[in-house]
């Protein structure tokens, strides 16, 4: 199974796409409605393309959406709306001021009402057909040939022997009606069947034929209407036939059950749906409706979108907090599990941040309001949530290329199982090739090829985003499959990205406290200016020890060097060695204690006041608890662990022995951290990068996949592939882990979903009749067809399950 999969995969990924040019583009969502199957996604998906100046389009049959970036000079979104009406589907425009829950709370209550409607129908049509079937037993005829042909139908086979002997001595006041009575109350009862139940799938099958296309209505379509023609004939005029030495018998039973048995398929398809975007619901939900709002002192309860930026909401213990902001006064913990994936509650005080949809549980907060709406870190998450699962796993060519083809197939196999029949068997009649023929119609399923990738990319990301990982879509869950060597990051990734000031030491002269003082004030104003974990610890060291700071008179920051800038008049420079070299600075007094720090795991800060050494600041950054245990785990996922760092040898190697990676690079720029990616890619390697987004975008852009540590609440989700909200390394393990899993599911559901069309419909046309006597009834082929995309549903959801640690 894998290996014929991954030479699929291959096959596809061989082709290749063209490169885009480079132009402005736009992105836009527009709400799809119609799509039942994967022809129906692929057709749409085709005629995207072909429109000018779309760029990219992606067509998601579970989310019902199509997501296309455009060229807007070349075409608009309305342009687009009418070029997927024009395939016969329903479009509409998106509504701009519609926000991401919103849109989110919309599609699920449409989602609900679609499952009870379906289920409705299913239920009325089952019972139908059931009444139809008993009601049929006095129609058959034994000694005519048509009714003989009926007995090759297993279904019916079973009812003669078994259910029409028991009917005769339970009802037998219906074997008195007349034969006439009967057929014209099936036929009225099939009328309204199809007419109410089975609609759908004529309207759309006759959509399609009018767009020269056919999809898994028109297989439905024709299966169970087939029949329907011939057995009102058979009702409406029964002496012709008789006439003509052909018994008059109906099959309305036949369709009524086969258009049940569909939506029985298409509800319990519809559940499973539901079911994949569980965690979307779960983070919509989050969200609170009203808000405490203190305004000049008075409390008053508002709509959240009553809410303005700066304004102070209160939050009581048990509550949910409504946007994101800053503490300006309490203390509590609260809970953040539902976006972080940490199961501990964070203790908050002033000045902490606090994000939309947590749990505030002991004490009472007054925050600040800044995030609002779009922009909140919970409506950031569920839009890239959505995006994520709207979006398409490279395996999903493989399923795209069969569906394009896969129906029109069917057709031409249901047409030639018919021919076959009556050249091969012309003594069993004309309706068991017709019959065999439906069968095939029926029994073909389109829709759980369609279903294979997009469920298990569903349930993978909202799998991922209960742990606080957020994956950008279906192609970085694939690639992530293939990473064979991680690149860490050290600052913020490895360790905790706070270092504190650990050591001070004067140059030249013996250590006293006005000097010591004298030398955080000049280094802390100057990196005031910058936003660099060490200068925030520098700055942070001099609050605490009460110094008072002035304003640069000038700044520069050297990337991977240090900073330079004016203080009092004075040329100050704050760096590492290098930083002294490149200004010629005598640093000799203090190289044994830089040696000696470094050793430790500590960073040495040179600092020089116009051109002469002042001294050296160490500042220790220390390993985050869970480091250890996420390398740990990778080695065990057989995965290669670089770290990399603009530290020097001696720094960066205590760290590296107390945490256990494979190969340490050092003293590297960004630049350098973008050529050590590339030089093992070139090895062979496939490469993933974790960083804080900021500083080593260029590598995280370089790599195979880039993993991005989440900042609070920016969660940086430009940055990288994948976002980790927790902010610490256990998160990459798990990551790897659930796209092998992913993956796995993924080609268990393609796999099957190709290995049921390729065995059922053979059984269909009746490959096992001429060894065996043994014919699939159109009743059960379509029971079959509906369990078979349910089951692919089903296969997806157990990654729900998914053991990620």
């Amino acid at each position: 199974m894998a290996s014929f999969l991954k030479t699929a995969e291959a096959a596809v990924g061989a082709v290749g796409t063209a490169a885009l040019p480079s132009v402005p583009t736009e992105r836009v969502t527009i709400p799809v409605t119609g799509m039942t199957c994967a022809a129906c996604q692929s057709f749409i998906q085709r005629t995207l393309a072909e429109h000018t100046g779309v760029q990219d389009a992606t067509v998601n049959l579970m989310l019902n959406n199509a997501t296309i970036t455009f060229d807007p000079k070349a075409t608009s979104t309305s342009a687009l709306v009418e070029s997927i009406r024009h395939t016969g589907y329903g479009a509409e425009m998106p509504a701009l001021d519609e926000s991401v829950l919103e849109a989110q709370e919309k599609h699920d209550e449409e989602q609900l009402h679609e499952y009870k409607q379906l289920r409705l129908k299913a239920a009325v049509s089952l019972v139908a057909g059931s009444v139809a079937m008993v009601l049929s037993m006095p129609l058959m005829r034994m000694d005519s040939a048509e009714g003989m042909e009926r007995m090759r139908d297993p279904l019916m086979s079973w009812n003669m022997r078994v259910l029409d002997p028991v009917l005769r001595k339970v009802l037998p006041w219906m074997y008195e009606v007349s034969d006439n009575a009967i057929r014209w109350f099936l036929f009225a009862l099939a009328a309204f069947i199809i007419g109410w139940a089975g609609r759908r799938f004529y309207v759309k099958a006759w959509s399609a034929l009018l767009h020269k296309t056919a999809d898994m209505n028109t297989l439905v379509a024709l299966g169970t209407g087939a029949a329907f023609p011939y057995s009102a004939a058979s009702t409406i005029a029964p002496g012709f036939f008789v006439a003509h030495g052909i018994a008059p018998d109906v099959y309305f039973e036949a369709g009524m059950l086969i258009i049940g048995l569909v939506l029985i398929g298409n509800t319990l398809e519809s559940r499973a749906k539901g079911q994949t975007a569980a965690a979307l619901r779960k983070l919509v939900q989050l969200q609170p409706k009203t808000a405490t709002v203190l305004r000049d002192g008075v409390e008053s309860k508002v709509s959240l979108e009553s809410i303005g930026e700066g304004d102070v909401i209160l939050v009581r213990p048990g509550e949910r907090i409504p946007t994101d902001g800053e503490v300006v006064s309490g203390k509590s913990s609260v809970d953040e599990s539902m976006l972080t994936g940490e199961s501990l509650p964070i203790e908050k005080a002033t000045r902490d941040r606090v994000m939309g949809g947590t749990l505030n549980q002991h004490g009472s907060l007054q925050y600040r309001a800044t995030s609002l709406g779009a922009g909140s870190t919970l409506a950031q998450i569920v839009r890239l949530l959505r995006d994520a699962q709207g979006s398409r796993a490279p395996i999903q060519r493989i399923a795209d290329r069969i569906s394009a083809i896969f129906v029109p197939t069917v057709l031409g196999i249901a047409i030639v199982t018919f021919f076959v029949w009556r050249h091969f068997a012309p003594d069993v009649g004309v309706m068991q090739a017709f019959a065999a023929a439906v069968t095939v119609l029926v029994i073909a399923c389109p829709c759980a090829m369609g279903l294979a990738v997009p469920t298990a990319v569903m349930v993978a990301t909202g799998r991922g985003a209960t742990f606080g990982i957020l994956i950008k879509g279906g192609e970085a869950l694939q690639r992530l499959e293939k990473i064979d060597t991680i690149v860490l990051d050290k600052t913020g990734t490895i360790t905790a990205g706070r270092p504190q000031v650990t050591d001070v030491l004067l140059a030249g002269s013996e250590s006293n406290s006005a000097a010591e003082d004298q030398m955080i004030r000049i280094a802390a104003a100057l990196e005031r200016a910058s936003e660099h974990p060490l200068a925030e610890a520098v700055v942070r060291y001099a609050h605490e020890r009460g110094l008072s700071l002035t304003q640069p008179e000038a700044f520069e920051s050297l990337t991977g060097l240090g900073v330079v800038g004016m203080i009092n008049g004075d040329v100050t420079l704050i760096g590492n060695a290098a930083l002294m070299r490149k200004y010629s600075i005598a640093s000799e007094a203090l190289q044994a204690a830089a040696l000696r720090l470094s050793e430790a795991g500590k960073t040495p800060l040179w600092i020089a006041v116009n051109g002469a050494l002042e001294g050296m600041i160490a500042v220790a950054d220390t390993v985050k608890p869970t480091s250890v245990q996420a390398i740990r785990q990778m080695h065990a996922e057989g995965l290669r662990v670089v770290m990399l760092t603009g530290d020097n040898d001696r720094t960066a190697g205590a760290i590296a022995r107390m945490v256990g990676v494979d190969e340490v690079v050092a003293g590297v720029l960004p630049a350098g951290k973008v050529d050590s990616v590339k030089r093992l890619q070139a090895e062979g390697h496939v490469v993933a990068m974790v960083g804080d987004g900021v500083n080593d975008a260029p590598a995280l852009a370089q790599a195979d996949v880039g993993l991005t540590m989440a900042n609070g609440a920016d969660i940086a989700m430009e940055a990288g592939d994948v976002t980790l909200m927790r902010n610490d390394l256990i998160g990459v393990p798990m990551s790897i882990a659930l796209s092998r899993g992913t993956m796995r599911v993924m080609r268990q559901n393609l796999f099957w979903a190709f290995v049921y069309n390729v065995i059922g419909i053979p059984l269909a046309a009746g490959a096992l009749y001429p060894v065996f006597g043994l014919l699939l009834s159109p009743v059960l082929a379509s029971a079959a067809m509906a369990l078979s995309s349910f089951s692919v549903v089903m296969n997806s959801l157990r990654l729900h399950r998914l053991k990620l640690t």
